[in-house]
């Protein structure tokens, strides 16, 4: 198969107003694209369009939280009005949370949950139809809590485990009309989204956050994303930290449970 390009292609991105998502608008604008960016942040929505048309890409900027349905799917048909249709979904907008499950509050794995997976569903099947159409491909900034257990993140853990199995299920219903599905799975990368992390009450914890090795920066991860979607990857695995976390995980689990483990226990004292 040809590498894809991206130019005068739809892009939308949710949770494109920072970290992973906004370096996404940059790259893929760069690439030719037309972006067209998802956010709660009315400000840094803004800022971030007028800094794409700056650069010369063609943008659009709305407001949306993704845990309203009718938010998304009012989104998305502004978006096909006025672009057209979708070519790339980025489903990215997300939340995370560090907390023991003994100790966490079941409305906070709601909220998780309705962010990072109901999040991405809704948004999906808002424009899944005009994707299909024009061949074009869904990502879905996952996690190696996606397709590995984590410590102290149940609930985010289970959100990203619930992502996989949607969008991997759904690559299957959708690649014989030409479509596809690719799962990132970042690893430590440098966002505010850590600094947000909800803890046992659904406050922003204060216990600081464990990492393994270098953290990569989002400019970087963005720039591999989109090398990957022009091959039509099925799965990208970030930084080697993340590349060796994976593959242990896959040969010996027990093992992998166990240093994972080790690593982050901190976090909760």
């Amino acid at each position: 198969m040809a590498k894809q390009t991206f130019k005068d292609k739809v892009v939308v991105v949710t949770g494109g107003a920072s970290g992973i998502g906004l370096a996404l608008c940059q790259k893929f604008g760069a690439m030719g694209a037309k972006i067209a960016l998802l956010d709660m942040a009315e400000e840094a929505v803004n800022q971030t369009k007028q800094e794409l048309s700056a650069q010369g890409v063609t943008s659009m900027g709305l407001v949306c939280d993704v845990t309203c349905e009718s938010q998304c799917t009012a989104a998305m048909e502004k978006i096909i009005n006025q672009f057209g249709g979708v070519d790339v979904l980025v489903n990215n907008a997300g939340i995370t949370q560090r907390s023991a499950f003994v100790d966490t509050a079941v409305h906070v794995d709601r909220k998780v949950m309705a962010v990072n997976f109901f999040g991405s569903l809704y948004c999906t099947k808002a424009c899944i139809n005009s994707i299909v159409q024009r061949k074009g491909m869904i990502l879905v900034i996952e996690s190696l809590a996606g397709v590995t257990p984590l410590y102290g993140r149940t609930g985010y853990s289970a959100s990203k485990h619930a992502l996989h199995g949607l969008f991997t299920s759904l690559r299957t219903e959708i690649r014989a009309a030409g479509s596809h599905v690719m799962i990132v799975c970042p690893g430590f990368i440098r966002t505010n989204l850590q600094t947000r992390a909800l803890g046992a009450d659904g406050t922003v914890t204060g216990h600081p956050q464990s990492f393994v090795g270098r953290q990569d920066s989002p400019e970087h991860a963005a720039d591999l994303i989109c090398r990957a979607a022009g091959k039509r990857k099925n799965i990208l695995v970030l930084t080697p930290v993340g590349k060796m976390a994976y593959w242990i995980s896959r040969i010996t689990p027990v093992l992998y449970e166990r240093i994972m483990a080790r690593q982050l226990r901190n976090e909760l004292r």
